[in-house]
């Protein structure tokens, strides 16, 4: 969906030598404090690679720590995106969000300091053991790719979040932890993953440590049961942070998951079990050089750091750059690729901010598609007194360089311009491992040098040719689209290429409870002037739809053509999807384009195959208008609406000051009593109402955070209890039960095809007035009965339930939708 909030920009720069673009505003030129610090960490060759399941699972403070006051290369590699989480601040699901939880890793990332990795497993959602999660995921691929990491980064050592014991709790956490353990000496072994050695070499780390968490009981003996304490509070003088404080600002990037955190002052301790490698006494880098004594023959370079630091001024950090562009020669040199394509970009980096250098291409449009032409303006300026040539500029997808051999003199700005042409042939800007073929499980990932990278790469690359002090440095940057905002200022935005014709169907689902027809709406939007075709609507078997094809011209770029159809049910049950095809030039299936903006995460485009899910289901409906006060965010009002209803969504102000009577209904969305302060005074006018005899539906809350004491007119207690296996047997614990049996009969069947789970956040006690119709269990694990509660309330009817509609229901699961319309009705039935 279209989110509408401010807009983020994305830009992204590194030097020749650096592969992997970061995702930010055009990079400003770091303070001297800054500098400083980068230029302390040219003396640092070490690296450090933390490992865990998902976005959020890191231990920001020591990433931190080893980035920005270790100075070490410091890595995460989270096995996946976080697809399967819940989202506190939309209605993103699935790989929605996962896109989401990915920018928010990224941007947690600029933060710390350190880089971010990832596998191509999917989150799958929660799982209670690591058998559990190695039966969903390929171990052998995932192995794979985490030796792949391994040997990309080249860690000193390895840090676990979680132990491989099982006492991380979630299944994902504890296999995170197997998987690093296994692949700790496998990355050593030039004949485990040899496919992998055409691009890198083998590489056996010092030893791994898991982070532990020790019970503070037993930290004063923490010697004696083995540990290492690392004090990870440390202040950070040229910064003006402690790391915990650098933390507590990374941490708070996970917005989705509702992380916003406060800092910690003054010491802060961390402690640490070694797994494998060879025994430490005091620091987890004990007996690890990590200086130039690492590189033969480098003693010039490591005088001319020294050099450099001790000449470095303040004032006027571009005093150094004689040295550094020596230095750059120096370790161009060097044998060791690895450290030399770092510490080249590193210098690189600390010449751009010591000579106050800016630059950016910018595109005169934001989307461009394949074929179509655009102009590109240029700038580049020097804001020292340093000797700088600019000599020429490249721009992707032009046959002739800018030639312009112009001196770029203290703080004055060089423009120029050129018009390139996109190729035919360019993908569209869509994240690569959102590709149309993907199992439950991974990622479908066939490029071995895309595994572990975190973000796509732009789409039309500048380059910068500059000559400082008669050396040669080439500095990238992305072509961006940028624009004033009023409120938030200069805007970059990444361009991004896209089909010439879009089509966004009206709705992600029609439903249909009988045979009448229901008009299907569509819109088709130009990204150049001058289409004209045809668009086919594709149906399921049995489906039909009137016309099934439409003609179609738009004379203008950027202009929409509202269309529609009426669609025909088949007569017996059904579910599918609903595509397009576009008929022009040549026939292509039909994609939509789709943004997600928030302001703590770069602004997201995503290319979509265009499909609506249909379903064709008997129920029956027996109640009509409903009130629906939006948790978190989900979707389930589209749903309901579908089916006939009316829906209402409940602001603040109509719950306090609006009669709640006109309702047959009211349902509060997802983790309503975690956001919606507004609960807290108004629950008893929701009581009451269900006292005068409405139906109160409550969907899962976690306890942590309720805005209320007791929710219902009853106790209950909402515990961590969940079902994760989302065919797990579910138990008629009263088969003549109103909810069971009314307005639909529900049967074992409508529990078939459910996605990700049963539920989450199930009650675990409760009074006896409550009943609770339904149970189910996991493997091995005892019955759960708590995920339905339902009581009479004077005379309305009031039901907690932690069974995930909000999954099931925008999935269009036949069976959910079923009994949720048993749920919202129960109030107009008879016992």
């Amino acid at each position: 969906m279209i989110k509408t909030k401010q807009l983020i920009s994305f830009v992204y720069l590194f030097s020749t030598l650096f592969t992997n673009f970061s995702v930010a505003q055009p990079k400003l030129t770091k303070n001297a404090s800054e500098i400083k610090l980068d230029l302390q960490k040219l003396n640092v060759l070490g690296s450090v690679l933390f490992i865990a399941a998902h976005p959020d699972d890191e231990n920001t403070a020591v990433l931190a720590y080893y980035s920005k006051g270790k100075l070490l290369q410091t890595s995460y590699l989270s096995l996946t995106r976080g697809d399967g989480g819940q989202n506190l601040i939309g209605t993103e699901q699935s790989e929605e969000l996962g896109l989401i939880r990915t920018q928010e890793l990224l941007s947690a990332r600029r933060i710390d300091g350190a880089e971010q990795f990832f596998t191509r497993a999917v989150d799958f959602g929660y799982s209670k053991s690591a058998e559990e999660t190695f039966q969903i995921w390929n171990k052998e691929k995932l192995l794979s790719d985490v030796v792949w990491v391994i040997r990309k980064v080249r860690p000193d050592i390895i840090i676990t979040r979680f132990p491989s014991t099982g006492e991380g709790g979630h299944g994902q956490h504890t296999a995170s932890a197997l998987l690093a353990e296994k692949a700790f000496y496998l990355a050593g072994n030039e004949t485990e993953f040899p496919e992998q050695l055409q691009h890198l070499k083998d590489w056996q780390p010092r030893r791994l440590f898991w982070n532990a968490w020790l019970p503070q009981d037993q930290q004063k003996d923490y010697k004696k049961l083995g540990y290492i304490r690392l004090n990870i509070g440390e202040f950070n003088k040229l910064l003006g942070k402690s790391y915990t404080e650098i933390s507590a600002n990374s941490r708070t990037m996970h917005k989705s998951q509702g992380f916003g955190s406060s800092a910690i002052r003054g010491d802060y301790f961390n402690y640490f079990k070694l797994i494998y490698g060879d025994s430490v006494v005091n620091d987890l880098f004990e007996g690890i050089d990590l200086s130039w004594n690492r590189i033969r023959n480098s003693e010039k370079i490591q005088s001319l750091i020294t050099l450099a630091n001790n000449k470095f001024n303040y004032e006027d950090p571009s005093q150094i750059l004689p040295i550094l562009t020596e230095l750059y020669s120096e370790i161009s040199k060097i044998d060791d690729d690895y450290w030399r394509e770092i510490k080249l970009t590193e210098v690189s980096e600390i010449i751009r901010s010591c000579s106050g250098l800016w630059f950016e291409a910018v595109s005169t449009e934001n989307f461009l598609t394949p074929g179509s032409s655009v102009k590109i303006n240029l700038g580049i300026v020097n804001r020292s007194e340093s000797d700088m040539i600019l000599e020429k500029i490249r721009l992707q997808f032009m046959a002739e360089d800018i030639i312009l051999n112009q001196k770029l003199l203290n703080n004055q700005l060089v423009s120029s311009s050129a018009t390139i042409k996109i190729p035919e042939s360019i993908q569209y800007s869509n994240p690569f491992w959102l590709g149309d073929k993907r199992s439950d499980s991974l990622y479908s990932i066939t490029d071995q040098k895309l595994i572990g990278k975190a973000d796509r790469d732009p789409a039309i690359v500048a380059e910068f040719v500059v000559i400082i002090n008669g050396k040669y440095f080439t500095f990238k940057t992305p072509v961006n689209f940028k624009f004033t905002d009023q409120v938030d200022g200069e805007i970059y935005r990444p361009i991004e290429i896209i089909p010439a014709v879009t089509l966004r169907f009206a709705e992600r689902v029609i439903v249909f409870s009988d045979l009448n027809p229901k008009k299907l709406n569509f819109t088709l939007t130009s990204y150049k002037d001058s289409t004209s075709g045809k668009v086919k609507i594709i149906l399921p078997s049995g489906w039909k739809c009137e016309p099934e094809l439409q003609d179609f011209s738009i004379d203008t770029k950027g202009e929409t053509l509202r269309l529609s159809c009426m669609v025909y049910p088949p007569t017996n049950n059904s579910s599918g999807e609903i595509n397009a095809a576009l008929l022009m030039s040549e026939t292509s299936t039909a994609r939509d384009v789709m943004h997600i903006d928030y302001k703590h995460i770069p602004f997201l485009t995503l290319i979509p195959v265009s499909k609506i899910a249909c379903l064709k289901l008997d129920t029956k409906k027996i109640i009509n208008k409903i009130g629906y006060i939006m948790g978190s965010g989900d979707e389930i009002p589209q749903i309901l609406s579908q089916l006939g209803y009316e829906v209402t969504s409940l602001s603040d102000e109509m719950i306090a000051n609006e009669k709640l009577d006109e309702f047959d209904a009211i349902i509060s969305g997802v983790r309503a009593y975690n956001t919606r302060n507004i609960l807290s005074s108004l629950n008893s006018k929701l009581l009451e109402y269900v006292n005068n005899g409405g139906t109160y539906i409550v969907q899962y809350n976690i306890n942590r955070g309720l805005v209320v004491n007791q929710i219902g007119p009853y106790r209950f207690n909402i515990s961590r209890d969940r079902v994760t296996e989302e065919n797990s047997s579910v138990n008629f614990e009263d088969p003549s039960h109103l909810l069971l049996n009314s307005p639909n009969k529900i049967s074992q069947e409508d529990f078939n095809n459910w996605i990700q789970e049963r539920g989450l956040y199930f009650a675990d006690s409760w009074a006896e007035n409550y009943e609770t119709p339904l149970s189910c269990n996991d493997k091995n694990e005892e019955n759960k009965s708590g995920g339905l509660l339902y009581t009479r309330f004077g005379k309305g009817v009031f039901i907690y339930t932690g069974y995930s509609w909000f999954r099931q229901l925008p999935a269009a699961v036949p069976g959910a939708i079923r009994f949720f319309v048993n749920l919202i009705s129960a109030g107009k039935v008879n016992d």
